[in-house]
């Protein structure tokens, strides 16, 4: 199944000399590096891996016999 562009919200701030962030919508994806350019990166990445971890652990405690369906909200 094709996965579909989806938009997250980072907030994001300058403590001393990092930025941190985190993602709203994903609890435990969060981030800091020296540049603002660097954390968009790294929580454009860590998001990423989050959202593959969870897929995978979901789809791993399926039962046998599921379907995929798309959701539009």
């Amino acid at each position: 199944m094709k996965q579909e562009k989806r938009s997250f919200t980072a907030v994001i701030s300058r403590e001393d000399d990092w930025w941190v962030g985190f993602v709203i919508e994903i609890a435990g994806v969060n981030c800091q590096a020296r540049t603002r350019k660097g954390l968009m990166a790294n929580l454009r990445s860590a998001l990423k891996e989050a959202l593959e971890i969870r897929r995978e652990l979901s789809l791993a405690s399926a039962s046998v016999g599921f379907e995929e369906e798309t959701l539009v909200v």
